[in-house]
């Protein structure tokens, strides 16, 4: 039987149409984004050293309010660093948040973040986000000395970390790092190394500083496996030790105790914790992670974070939320002036003379 003309070229056209709709369904395959759920949420994989004591468990749930789905990875920040970088040609996260601007440095000049401008830029100081655009900062971190107050009062307590090192009533009796893996640890210790910067000492650093590290480490408490640095810290063990600003009240809450903030007349080492979206590849649309840093970046949900978790938000539209604890600490403490391009350059040498000749 013959086929009339006009229903060939019907059945031509419906042919090239089946094909074309095929092929724009295989590009939109192929699209680089952050995929919808079922329930239309959008999905990310964020990697951050900022989600303990239930900060991940909150984001998750107030990001699920607004619609995002997120898949959090927790590392230390020196260790999630090294994870970012060893996966710079096969990237599996979308937004990543909590390393500080050293870290953020390394990861824009290993070609790992990709430019953006949030909405709430107008609402932080200028000059306080990088040049070109790469990462923003969400909430600064001092890294503050703390002591029993139940053992030791503001006249007795170490008034600077030499204090440690120098005064022998204070042998055994401070915590110190276990591992340098995180970034409270290293600050710890780029504090003190930054006094003694020799750019012809060892790693450019003088052999006075080097001393001074090694009898931090052997006159120090290393907490064992199966103790608490903190439980000794509030039953007295070991009534002096370290942590960052808004670890803090969560420390004094959980361990029923009141610590005191020692304040050195240098100052305090202090971190920013940044964001940024990560470079999956040049075709990748980058609208989801957009979206979601103008959420948890804003005002409001910056605030919210603050009253939760005692931070210091650098949003200044945020800073009234944040506890009166932070805001003393922040008044009762200074920055110690340091240059960080000089530590950015250093640090991954210095952990390593530290692990192999000291720990």
């Amino acid at each position: 039987m013959r086929v009339k003309k006009p229903l060939l070229l019907v059945m031509a056209f419906m042919l090239v149409a089946s094909i074309l709709v095929g092929c724009m369904n295989n590009d939109s395959t192929k699209k680089d984004t952050a995929t919808d759920t079922k329930d239309g949420k959008k999905s990310l994989i964020v990697y951050s050293n900022s989600v303990s004591d239930g900060r991940g468990d909150w984001l998750t749930k107030k990001a699920a309010e607004a619609g995002f789905e997120l898949k959090i990875v927790e590392a230390g920040g020196g260790d999630l660093l090294n994870r970012l970088v060893s996966e710079k040609n096969n990237p599996l996260g979308d937004v990543v948040f909590g390393l500080n601007q050293m870290n953020f440095e390394t990861l824009k000049a290993n070609d790992i973040l990709v430019p953006y401008e949030p909405k709430w830029t107008a609402e932080i100081p200028e000059g306080s986000s990088d040049k070109d655009k790469f990462y923003y900062p969400l909430v600064e971190q001092r890294i503050i000395m703390i002591y029993n107050k139940d053992v030791y009062t503001e006249e007795t307590a170490p008034k600077d970390w030499t204090d440690l090192i120098e005064n022998e009533e204070f042998e055994g009796k401070y915590h110190v790092p276990g591992n340098l893996g995180g970034g409270t640890n290293r600050s710890v210790i780029y504090g003190m190394l930054m006094r003694h910067v020799d750019k012809n000492g060892g790693l450019g650093i003088s052999e006075e500083g080097w001393k001074e590290i090694k009898a931090f480490f052997d006159n120090g408490y290393k907490t064992p496996e199966g103790e608490d640095a903190n439980a000794n810290l509030a039953s007295g063990k070991v009534p002096i030790s370290f942590t960052y600003s808004s670890g803090l009240p969560g420390i004094e809450e959980e361990f029923g105790f009141e610590a005191g903030i020692v304040s050195p007349e240098v100052g305090v080492p202090t971190t920013v914790e940044q964001v940024g979206i990560i470079n999956k590849r040049k075709d990748q649309d980058t609208a989801v992670a957009e979206e979601f840093i103008n959420w948890f970046g804003s005002a409001e949900v910056q605030g919210a974070w603050a009253e939760q978790f005692g931070s210091l938000p650098v949003n200044t539209k945020a800073v009234a939320k944040a506890s009166d604890k932070m805001k003393q600490i922040g008044e009762n403490t200074k920055i110690q002036d340091m240059d960080y391009t000089f530590i950015s350059e250093h640090i991954d040498d210095w952990v390593e003379k530290i692990e192999l000749e000291i720990f």
